[in-house]
């Protein structure tokens, strides 16, 4: 396994846009809340704060037996304007008559905005969310053991597809709207994140390996929203995109919203993108490393989109994902060199974002077949070639089944 080092870390900040001091990986949590959506804040760590009132409200669902019926239930809740089915429990139906509803302080013009700049750069956003963050993830340590021990890790394809349909529908145009569906997307996906609080703690194999006793704290989530969002937008700009500034503010508003569907408190919700960064470089960056769980889960990802006889060449997927992260988190998950397909993206890839950008008038012929490339790559990986609609979001009753 190749050593985490300060070197490392340097050059993984470096390769990720986050230049500056890095603290160290036990460094106490040192943001300032005047840089939040609330102006200030409690200065709490968000590390030892996780979501209370659901947490305890799914443990009793959880400890009833009341999952599968809730599940069930659950089904026919798509629409942010529809009514919640009758047979959901009542404690829950409360909790979500209250949470499933716009912030205040939310920008209605700026979210419908922000679905317009998703149509646009919609190929960027399946590449850096599905290649950047979901190879990402897999070297967050926290995120992989907890991923890798819970009932999704056994099976990453659906696991995927989940995913998918959170960064779907807030994307959709109208998602937002009463008329959208990206507010019972965020809160099922709050409801398993509070399910998997309670189960994960009863694995042993998680125990085993976990630095932590309870899983998926709001650290955690700023985490995730780092590896996606925050990366996405550096490499957009880095890609020459997102120079209306209206269109950059809009971005950072649909995150604003997703984190606190997610129950992100407003002290911990970046203003801007530079306070998101700051953040990032104290939460992300210095905890990068290679776990074995993570290289597992890395590995199934990338051999998603062969299984579906695309015909990608898994070393242009190996290179690719060096190409957007780092060699040393292509080394940490032992990504087999294949420096032909290496020279190829290098070449290729700034054709093809000047095309994207207009800067060019036309793709030459030879790069169609890249662009077709990148969009059945994208769907592929990120939701098995199939409607996102076919794989609803449950709530998991069960931790990852024993080997």
């Amino acid at each position: 396994m190749t050593t985490v080092s300060r070197r490392n870390v340097l050059s993984l900040g470096a390769a990720l846009g986050l230049t500056g001091a890095l603290a160290p990986t036990t460094a106490a949590w040192s943001w300032a809340p005047s840089g939040s959506i609330a102006g200030a804040g409690t200065g709490a760590d968000p590390r030892w704060v996780w979501d209370d009132e659901i947490d305890q409200l799914m443990a009793n669902l959880i400890d009833r037996g009341d999952t599968a019926r809730t599940n069930k239930a659950l089904l026919s809740w798509v629409n942010n304007n529809d009514p919640l089915p009758a047979d959901v429990p009542a404690d829950l139906r409360d909790w979500l008559h209250r949470k499933t509803r716009l912030p205040t302080w939310a920008d209605p013009a700026l979210l419908a905005r922000s679905t317009d700049v998703s149509r646009r750069l919609d190929t960027h956003f399946f590449i850096l969310y599905g290649v950047g963050g979901g190879i990402m993830s897999t070297v967050i340590p926290r995120e992989a053991k907890s991923v890798y021990w819970s009932k999704g890790g056994a099976d990453m394809q659906d696991r995927a597809a989940k995913t998918f349909a959170f960064g779907y529908d807030m994307a959709e145009i109208g998602g937002f709207t009463p008329r959208g569906q990206f507010l019972v997307t965020a809160n099922k996906t709050r409801l398993v994140h509070a399910a998997v609080r309670h189960l994960l703690p009863q694995s042993p194999h998680w125990r085993a390996v976990a630095d932590e006793t309870i899983p998926i704290s709001q650290a955690d989530i700023l985490v995730t929203f780092h590896s996606t969002g925050t990366f996405a937008h550096m490499k957009l700009k880095e890609w020459g995109f997102l120079k209306n500034k209206d269109d950059d503010r809009a971005f950072l508003h649909s995150w604003q919203v997703a984190l606190s569907q997610l129950g992100v408190r407003d002290e911990y919700i970046p203003a801007s993108w530079e306070d998101a960064e700051e953040q990032s470089r104290q939460v992300l960056t210095p905890i990068l490393a290679p776990t074995p769980e993570g290289k597992k889960l890395a590995e199934e990802l990338l051999n998603m989109p062969n299984s579906l006889t695309f015909g990608l060449s898994r070393g242009l997927l190996n290179e690719f994902t060096r190409y957007l992260l780092n060699d040393d988190i292509g080394d940490w998950l032992g990504l087999k060199r294949d420096y032909v397909a290496a020279a190829l993206i290098r070449t290729a890839w700034p054709v093809y974002m000047a095309f994207r950008r207009g800067t060019i008038p036309f793709l030459p012929v030879a790069y169609y077949g890249l662009d077709q490339f990148i969009r059945a790559f994208a769907m592929a990986f990120l939701n098995k070639g199939k409607d996102v609609r076919t794989t609803p979001i449950t709530i998991p009753d069960m931790n990852r089944p024993s080997n």
